[in-house]
């Protein structure tokens, strides 16, 4: 390798390196913004804002653009079940933040490309891989290790955000199945407009839709905002560099968080969760190196 090849390697892994700090910084401040607002919104209501804001954001730039005619309605049911998955999912986590410490939210959350790719035979006709099976026998011990299941351990937090990363596994896979054929700006409107309209109808169930005070106001612009940049920040980063190098930098947000929730929330951190972290940390490299091996420059799977 020349000294002018290896010096543009390096800078595009600085560059995703600084990418994904933003997004790193994003998931962490939506996080906290979600712990805020909960003691005055539920889950559905804290959806169901961030989403109609997201419609409204999403329609106004497709608008202005010239891509509203991107939106069609070839896949409404994979559209419908991919929003309900990702609805579901979201609401289970800003359920975690509030009943379990920010770091085990967020090291349970981690398992979720082990659900996908457990999830992607099924819903993408993948093959199920040796490599797929031993990462996601790895990733299952390390959710044993944190939760450590007996009657008393157990926790509604703890099964929320397992249930949470199991939503996000499906949302990705209908995801990449709905990319082969629907643009960006499709998935979006569907996306927020689904949501919406799902938040509506379950924070709206008891006929008492909360309006936020002039103090959670600031903390649901930072969910909408942070949502949007966090995501912006992953593919930008991911542009650059392979997922080997950016995926890890992923894992950051973990002792991260757990210094905030330690600081602000009086959050211990157990060795059990530094263990099974580490652990889905494992599992989720053994993943990526596994099909980054797979593939060749034309992206056929040999």
């Amino acid at each position: 390798m020349t000294a002018s090849v290896a010096n543009a390697d390096s800078g595009n892994v600085l560059r995703a390196a600084l990418w994904m700090t933003g997004a790193i910084t994003s998931f962490s401040l939506m996080a906290i913004a979600g712990r805020a607002v909960s003691f005055e919104l539920d889950t559905f209501e804290i959806m169901f804002y961030r989403s109609a804001i997201g419609l409204v954001a999403v329609l106004v730039v497709a608008g202005v653009a010239g891509k509203l005619h991107e939106v069609t309605r070839r896949n409404v049911g994979i559209h419908l079940l991919r929003n309900t998955c990702h609805f579901a999912g979201q609401n289970l986590w800003f359920l975690a933040i509030t009943l379990i410490p920010l770091a085990q939210v967020f090291a349970l959350e981690f398992t979720a490309p082990l659900w996908a790719l457990l999830l992607s035979p099924f819903v993408l006709g993948e093959r199920l891989t040796r490599g797929r099976v031993l990462a996601a026998a790895a990733g299952f011990i390390g959710i044993l290790i944190i939760a450590r299941p007996t009657p008393d351990s157990i926790s509604i937090g703890m099964l929320a955000g397992i249930a949470a990363a199991v939503g996000f596994a499906g949302t990705a896979v209908l995801t990449r199945k709905l990319t082969r054929t629907e643009t960006l700006t499709c998935i979006l409107v569907y996306m927020t407009a689904i949501q919406s309209a799902l938040g509506l109808i379950f924070a709206g169930y008891d006929g008492d839709i909360a309006l936020p005070s002039a103090a959670s106001v600031p903390w649901l612009s930072v969910i909408v905002l942070c949502g949007l940049v966090a995501h912006l920040c992953l593919t930008k980063a991911l542009a650059i560099a392979p997922a080997t190098v950016v995926m890890p930098f992923d894992f950051a947000r973990l002792p991260l968080v757990a210094v905030v929730g330690a600081l602000f929330y009086d959050e211990a951190v157990s060795l059990y969760l530094i263990a099974g972290a580490a652990m889905i940390f494992a599992a989720n490299y053994i993943n990526i190196l596994a099909e980054t091996r797979s593939w060749r420059p034309h992206g056929r799977v040999v």
